[in-house]
């Protein structure tokens, strides 16, 4: 998918997927922040792609997608693979 679109923007100019080299700065960030490994548990296995615009994260982990959200830091499976995620993303009316 990237490939063909380099991310994909939902209403109001979020970021249903980022580009990818959001994709991997993103990450990249995600891994090294100081910060972020003392207030977060670990973010082995995900791989951040998208976000809600309201600082929640959209994550594959498995093969499915879950969500990551930074208030609580909790991590809960919101669609089955990319393919579901887009879907609900796009057509709900409000991001998964």
């Amino acid at each position: 998918m990237l490939l063909e679109t380099d991310g994909v923007q939902g209403e109001y100019l979020v970021d249903v997927v980022w580009p990818l080299d959001r994709i991997a700065e993103s990450n990249a960030d995600f891994r090294s922040s100081a910060d972020f490994a003392d207030l977060y548990a670990p973010f082995d296995g995900l791989l951040f792609f998208g976000d809600n615009g309201g600082g929640d994260q959209f994550a594959f982990s498995d093969g499915r997608v879950v969500v990551w959200e930074h208030e609580t830091d909790t991590r809960r499976e919101v669609a089955t693979g990319l393919r579901d995620y887009i879907e609900k993303a796009l057509t709900s009316g409000r991001y998964p």
